[in-house]
């Protein structure tokens, strides 16, 4: 190994990968220069000393260079001699040395929640597709409340997977992709069911024309978030103007507290200076600087307002989330012009953007424009960013969806201006994050999936199976019946970036790829739709909702802990919800409603053949 690469390697910089097709690639020499730049090596040989928290197992012995005195999360003391205690409870605490240096000191489990006994199944639902009759032009809270309640009672299902519903940008236009958002520690207001709200019945006429306005718009498949927002903010601005204060509002805020007011802060920013956030006066891109401070005593009213709608979300999505368990989806990343790459921009590497290098179903990479976390200064941070992020994505939540969670292992990362086939693996402290997912996990009850879809090292998936974490398995992508597949997955036919049962079996999914000129992997399409064939006895002149009840027959063999499907499949729909490699011009990615309603859903017979096969 040269030297270069040797260097490289000791930044995390991996100066060669495996491919989807097995073969080993070698990184260009100006792509490893690049991605050293993003990480802001400079001249320096190796990293900066670690002065990141000690991240420990319970139990493990650790020696100490020297005595201790350990400041507990809890206000309380103990001393160290030469080895930490044994018994010391799982949490945040701070290891104080003699000479008084202080360094973070994390207690983990190790592993995460995971039911004894696990065997259930859920609806996988895309919540903004969902709407009801009672819907603003959009899948809400309210709608999920209705979904979870059907799901639990007259499908006997245990959870219900929904898509993130992390916070987009707080003016227009909004953003389609849930997978591309401006916050992870907040939600979108697109979800508040805004008849639902307090005082809502005594705005009278008032909110029944805005109503009418909205529900007009479910007229249409194609979701107009922007107007749904307006109509929306307009509701929630007569609402707010009403409203004279909660002892729950005043508890949200001191618990959330400057991760809730630095958010607020930002929309009401965004609101005033427009988008994006680089673009502000210097003096405004600095969240701590005093400018931003005054900026906040002078709008304490908007910001006020937005901390009031995340509180009216957090009450909502709780209130849905009762009778089973809700899984959540986390995103990888964020928007670079979002209030979390505002608010951590230092955290953030410049210069690079994270996504996928080539494989069978996507032969040209993927570019997700997100901006990678550097991992040095992310633990140099005391993991802070990713600890409130998980966090969020636990509350009121049954299980957590971990978004292309090799990410924890490492990203691949592209130099700005290269194409995706040009990038370079980067390592993250993964015993670290695996350490702090299973504390969050343990703490809040609940169960953690890994979507390890995609290029995976082999001991990646070993590592997420130790840790107590569910792993994906796809009708799709396995080449054995699902009867053989593991237990400790989360088993399903597809996901929202893949094709339908309906789109595979009709063709249809494969002939809008050509219309696109997406240069679409055609034999491994048509050998899905061959395996479903044979493993479920389909003849070829079978209808799409006898191709779909028979894939989900075969699904139902599955030994796997939980099992998914998707509502689209529930009313055989031919489009995926999100069609890689296109356009908001081209596609409807992340747009297009269920061409029903819930009400109708509930009484579809293809839904209730799905539930009667999956029920446990």
């Amino acid at each position: 190994m040269s030297a270069g690469s040797e260097r490289a390697e000791r930044w995390g910089v991996s100066t060669r990968h495996q491919d989807a097709w097995g073969e080993w690639r070698t990184v260009p020499d100006e792509t490893i220069a690049a991605v050293l730049d993003a990480l802001g090596a400079g001249d320096a040989d190796a990293p900066p000393a670690d002065a990141g928290p000690l991240v420990v197992r319970a139990g493990a012995p650790v020696a100490l260079d020297g005595d201790a005195v350990l400041r507990l999360e809890d206000g309380s003391e103990r001393r160290a001699v030469g080895v930490l205690p044994a018994d010391l409870p799982l949490g945040y605490h701070t290891l104080v040395a003699g000479s008084g240096w202080e360094r973070q000191l994390i207690i983990s489990p190790g592993r995460c929640h995971l039911p004894a006994g696990l065997r259930t199944w859920g609806w996988a639902a895309q919540l903004y597709a969902a709407r009801s009759q009672q819907s603003w032009g959009i899948g809400d809270l309210g709608d999920l409340a209705r979904l979870v309640r059907w799901s639990a009672g007259e499908c006997g299902a245990g959870v219900v997977l929904v898509n993130p519903l992390h916070a987009g940008p707080a003016t227009p236009p909004q953003e389609a992709s849930p997978y591309f958002p401006s916050s992870r520690c907040f939600r979108s207001p697109l979800y508040i069911c805004v008849d639902q709200v307090p005082g809502a019945a005594a705005l009278g006429d008032r909110l029944d024309r805005l109503r009418r306005a909205a529900r007009a718009l479910n007229q249409s498949r194609v979701i107009d978030r922007d107007a749904v927002m307006r109509l929306k903010l307009e509701a929630l601005g007569e609402l707010f103007a009403g409203f004279r204060g909660d002892p729950g509002f005043d508890a949200y805020r001191a618990e959330h507290g400057d991760s809730l007011l630095a958010y607020a802060t930002f929309c009401s920013l965004s609101e005033s200076r427009g988008r994006p956030w680089q673009s502000w006066p210097p003096e405004l891109r600095d969240p701590a600087s005093p400018t931003v401070s005054a900026f906040r005593d002078s709008n304490s009213e908007r910001i006020r307002f937005h901390q009031w709608l995340q509180w009216l979300l957090d009450g909502q999505l709780a209130a849905a989330s009762g009778p089973l368990a809700v899984i959540h989806d986390l995103a990888v990343g964020v928007d670079p012009t979002g209030a979390d790459a505002w608010r951590w921009q230092g955290c953030f590497a410049p210069g690079a953007t994270v996504g996928a290098p080539p494989d069978a179903f996507n032969t040209r990479g993927q570019n997700w424009g997100l901006p990678p976390l550097n991992p040095w200064t992310l633990r140099a941070e005391g993991y802070r960013p990713y600890i409130e992020t998980i966090r969020a994505g636990l509350r009121h939540a049954g299980g957590l969806r971990v978004d292309h969670v090799m990410g924890l292992f490492r990203l691949y990362w592209i130099p700005e201006g290269a194409d995706p086939g040009f990038g370079a693996y980067v390592r993250y402290p993964a015993g670290d994050l695996l350490d702090i997912l299973a504390l969050e996990s343990v703490r809040s009850g609940a169960l953690v999936v890994g979507e390890d879809l995609g290029t995976v090292e082999p001991e990646a998936r070993d590592e997420l199976t130790a840790r107590g974490m569910l792993s994906y398995r796809l009708l799709w992508f396995e080449q054995t019946e699902p009867a053989v597949w593991p237990r400790q997955v989360v088993a399903a036919v597809t996901t929202h970036d893949l094709p339908t049962v309906a789109g595979v079996w009709t063709g249809a999914d494969l002939e809008r790829q050509r219309e696109l000129g997406l240069q679409p992997n055609e034999d491994g399409t048509i050998g899905i739709r061959e395996r479903l064939r044979q493993w479920a006895g389909l003849p070829d002149g079978a209808g799409a909702g006898e191709a779909v009840t028979a894939a989900h027959r075969l699904l139902a063999t599955a030994p796997s802990m939980l099992l998914a499907a998707t509502l689209e499949d529930a009313l055989g729909v031919v489009e995926r919800p999100n069609l890689p490699g296109t356009t908001p011009e081209s596609s409807p990615n992340w747009s297009l409603a269920l061409p029903q309603t819930l009400e109708e859903l509930e009484a579809a017979a293809l839904a209730r053949r799905i539930a009667s096969l999956l029920r446990r």
